[in-house]
């Protein structure tokens, strides 16, 4: 599956779980109805994935979590928060260059339209 064809089921996927439920509620609810639905949907997902950290001979065994995998390519990281901040976007990009990934999505469910609360995050980095 390409990239563009898994985010755009990611992102048409997070529009309609946002249209049924709404904004407020908790990351761990929309993890897990996104979850569910690409699943259904026939879509490989794995939540709450460990990323070990590399650094200086130093391994770290779960130094991040991501909050999905999707299609071992894509990674989601899930907020529910007032905006999206720099930061958000940067702990992505991490998370993107520490799991040699070429792409990620960052969705803000705490948004009056889910259109607003969508960042895609490329790895300048990424190597096939």
């Amino acid at each position: 599956m390409q990239w563009e064809h898994i985010t755009a089921q990611i992102i048409s996927t997070s529009m309609k779980i946002h249209s049924d439920i709404g904004p407020g509620m908790l990351e761990s609810v929309y993890r897990r109805c996104l979850q569910h639905e690409l699943i259904n949907a026939g879509v490989s997902v794995q939540a709450e994935v460990a990323l070990p950290v590399l650094y200086n001979g130093l391994h770290l065994e779960s130094g991040f979590r991501l909050d999905l995998l999707v299609e071992n390519t894509v990674i989601v990281e899930l907020k529910s928060v007032e905006a999206i901040l720099p930061v958000h976007k940067a702990q992505l990009l991490t998370y993107l260059r520490f799991a040699n990934m070429p792409l990620g999505l960052l969705l803000n469910f705490n948004v009056l339209h889910l259109r607003d609360g969508i960042k895609r995050v490329i790895n300048n980095r990424y190597r096939s």
